[in-house]
């Protein structure tokens, strides 16, 4: 499991981060999200938030747009992959992951992090005010997938160190304050309905 999630932070890093940076550019939020094959872990499609198109272009909501645009659930079916989300997924992404046919979910911020390090609080209130789940506590466990805090999981491993976890999540966490800003500091010229 070591080298599970070594993979899943790399991918982060060296695949997610990059898109997203494009994505932030052009006045987007940021989040991102990637499907993987559970198989051999290799990316199948990477995907970012899009909400200067459409507030519905989430980060997770673009990356499974783009895996039935393209066909790739003909290679790859929803339950032969891995699906990995920088952020915890909001309620839209939750369903839309759902009626996907997702079993998994991997992501690496939870919601308290997104609302307190990065001022984007809407998921977790959108959890309050409307499903009245106090502090985002959906059944992360049900029969239609299993939701997997990252950083939980690597805290549950012996000999993580090895790997220098410690080293990538501390970069993964300096490049979204980085984006964070930059998202910050220019979402007043977009359009985007909860920005």
């Amino acid at each position: 499991m070591i080298k599970f999630y070594n993979i899943l932070i790399l991918k982060i890093l060296n695949e997610i981060i990059p898109a997203t940076k494009k994505s932030i550019s052009k006045g987007n939020k940021i989040f991102g999200a990637a499907i993987l094959n559970k198989n051999d872990l290799s990316t199948v499609i990477i995907g970012t938030n899009n909400e200067i198109i459409n507030p519905l272009n989430h980060g997770e909501i673009s990356t499974i747009n783009e895996y039935f645009n393209f066909n790739l659930n003909n290679k790859t079916q929803p339950t032969d992959c891995i699906f990995l989300s920088t952020h915890e997924p909001c309620s839209l992404c939750l369903s839309a992951i759902t009626w996907s046919g997702f079993d998994n979910i991997y992501y690496f911020f939870p919601y308290k992090k997104t609302k307190d390090l990065f001022n984007i609080p809407h998921d977790i209130n959108i959890l309050k005010e409307i499903f009245k789940l106090d502090n985002g506590d959906y059944n992360r466990i049900n029969s239609y997938w299993r939701s997997y805090s990252i950083i939980d999981e690597i805290k549950k491993l012996k000999d993580s160190e090895e790997y220098n976890f410690e080293n990538n999540i501390k970069k993964i966490y300096q490049e979204y304050v980085k984006l964070s800003k930059l998202y910050q500091e220019n979402k007043e010229k977009n359009l985007i309905p909860l920005n």
